[in-house]
């Protein structure tokens, strides 16, 4: 038998097989008029506005949502693996031939242009409260309405109520708080266990003192980043003897599951992803202002909790033992109360600590800045032009991160030694008036107010990438950027366009405030070290002796800052080296610390 005869018998089995097992039998024709009549009205339907589309679903969607189901007119499509394509019909649309040789149309379809401008018109006619309102309903607003365009995107289940126009209480009745939802505790919890599993220190720390409680009797009240680390360092304050009460020193940066978690195991948490400014310092006057619970310790992230007492209820610094700041401008403010005489009570700056300094800002910023790009931008960094504002620990953590990707780096910088330094690392150190119009990705991260002006984002290129590193919203001036000539478009969560009357458009990241926090998240173990940090600052401030520490802001002891350090090697199974007596007499150290003097940075 010839290898053709024997060829063309195969293809003849294979095809009789396919008839009769694989071919599915054409639809009556009944059906599939119905079918296309359905599929039409479908593709003919207007389509509704983008914030109310995500409204409904957001209705529709469950508690534990799933993967979307197909609609049902797509489950009944015939398989294209078993259908034959013919050429372009005379309507533009396409034909499939069945099995049996009829043919059968595949519906057209529309072709439909986004426009946010158009869409958002029957949107933003609903009326809100001003001040009040949740944030996101502002979604891609134009300059000639509002300007804010924050939301809350960790969970789609939550609905557009504000939260402080809910009733909420926990599994045990109590209705102490104000997030977003209760019912995302049980989540909350799970991210909460994670996060301790990278926290060395804190556990170690909980675990060695929770005997003692030496925070029996202290009431903190706190205004920090509310994330799954925090949980973690609130939860050990308490095992310590501690009451909390807390709020969010940024309106992006709340994970809402974290604060549900934590208002279920009985914590007073007021904060919410996507806080007004109205909410932001109502949440704070809640902490504070309680009847029967006043305040002895204060833990602050930025100095805005310690402004508003000092605004609102100076006469609370009567009791309280002691301040904790972590940050940069949290700091500032506390010495500038402190030069003019007006500080009431000690101070711990804890930003300036050599645990905080170099693991928290320079490590963990080299990461996240990375995070928070990709997560927002989708940027590609390899070739781009980066300009980064500010050659402190956290400018050098960002400006190490984008060389390591391949991008060109430009430094500005006022402090001539940081400015050498960025020299020494292979950066050209520019005023920022000598790289605008270049540059792809701006970046501030120097703790001061209006380091990119109204100037310089006029004359930025087209796409160009706005971003700040630091605690502040002031480095950027986009309260400039709020006039009727510009257009605002949310294109992504924390993802502004900002559009000029002749098309270019800048692409603003969080509007301002920080990145790394407001739209991604942050190493575990890093700020596990600067958690332990705080809260061996809470311990020495609350048991310390009367005059010990006056009213004045003090650094952290150097032994506190070794022994944070000592309590996060075992993870990595670390073994120090052991100064000898004769070693240790040479130095003139003792031989377990400290190794270094106080002013040692």
């Amino acid at each position: 038998m010839s290898v053709q005869v024997v060829a063309a018998k195969m293809a003849e089995v294979e095809l009789k097989d396919i008839n009769s097992k694989s071919l599915p039998a054409a639809m009556p024709v009944a059906q599939k008029q119905e079918e296309k009549s359905a599929i039409k009205s479908q593709t003919a339907a207007p389509s509704p506005s983008p914030a109310v589309s995500a409204a409904a679903k957001v209705a529709a969607a469950p508690e534990d949502p799933t993967l979307p189901t197909p609609s049902p007119n797509l489950m009944k499509m015939p398989q294209a693996s078993v259908l034959k394509r013919t050429e372009p019909q005379h309507n533009g649309g396409e034909a499939f031939i069945n099995p049996d040789g009829t043919v059968t149309e595949a519906p057209k379809t529309v072709k439909k242009q986004i426009q946010f401008a158009d869409q958002k018109q029957e949107f933003n006619k609903r009326t809100t409260k001003i001040g009040r309102r949740s944030l996101s309903r502002s979604i891609s607003q134009s300059s000639t309405d509002s300007y804010s365009s924050a939301a809350s995107y960790t969970d789609s289940s939550d609905d557009e109520t504000s939260p402080r126009d809910k009733q909420q209480k926990n599994s045990k009745g109590n209705g102490d708080f104000c997030i977003k939802n209760i019912k995302q505790a049980d989540f909350g919890r799970r991210e909460i266990e994670i996060a301790e599993q990278e926290m060395p220190a804190l556990m170690a720390l909980r675990k060695r003192a929770q005997g003692e409680k030496p925070l029996a009797g202290a009431k903190i009240v706190g205004c920090t980043h509310i994330t799954a680390q925090t949980a973690v360092l609130m939860e050990t304050l308490a095992a310590l003897g501690a009451q909390c009460r807390w709020a969010a020193c940024n309106i992006y940066s709340t994970q809402n599951e974290v604060a549900a978690a934590l208002a279920e195991g009985g914590f007073a948490v007021f904060a919410w992803k996507g806080e007004s400014e109205d909410d932001f310092w109502w949440c704070i006057d809640r902490c504070v202002n309680v009847e029967g619970w006043q305040p002895n310790m204060i833990l602050d992230d930025g100095g805005d909790l310690t402004h508003w007492i000092y605004k609102k209820y100076p006469n609370m610094f009567k009791k309280i033992k002691g301040i904790v700041e972590e940050s940069v401008t949290g700091v500032h403010r506390l010495y500038q109360l402190s030069k003019a005489g007006k500080l009431c009570v000690p101070a711990m700056n804890v930003n300036d600590s050599v645990t905080k300094q170099k693991f928290d800002n320079l490590y963990c910023c080299r990461e996240s800045i990375l995070d928070g790009l990709k997560r927002t931008t989708d940027v590609m960094f390899g070739g781009k032009q980066v300009v980064v504002c500010g050659y402190g620990e956290v400018g050098k953590g960002c400006s190490a991160a984008l060389k390591a990707m391949g991008s060109i780096v430009y430094v500005t910088e006022i402090d001539p030694i940081c400015a050498l330094q960025a020299c020494m690392d292979g950066f050209r150190l520019v005023k920022l008036n000598e790289v605008i119009r270049q540059v792809d990705i701006v970046i501030t991260c120097t703790g001061n107010k209006n380091v990119v002006v109204r100037e310089y984002l006029d004359r930025m290129k087209n796409g160009c990438i706005v971003c700040n590193m630091g605690h502040s919203n002031t480095e950027i001036d986009v309260a400039s950027l709020r006039t009727p000539e510009l257009t605002w478009e949310r294109v992504r969560s924390q993802v502004d366009h900002v559009i000029w009357p002749d098309g270019k458009r800048i692409v603003l990241l969080a509007e301002g405030r920080l990145l790394n926090l407001s739209c991604s998240t942050v190493p575990t173990f890093v700020l596990s070290i600067t958690a332990t940090t705080q809260a061996l600052a809470l311990i020495e401030l609350y048991n310390a002796p009367e005059g010990r520490y006056k009213q004045d802001v003090y650094l952290l002891p150097k032994k506190m800052d070794e022994y944070v350090a000592s309590l996060h090697l075992p993870t990595f199974d670390a073994h120090l080296t052991e100064l000898t007596d004769e070693q240790a007499k040479y130095l003139g150290l003792n031989k377990n610390g400290p190794f270094k003097p106080n002013y040692y940075r």
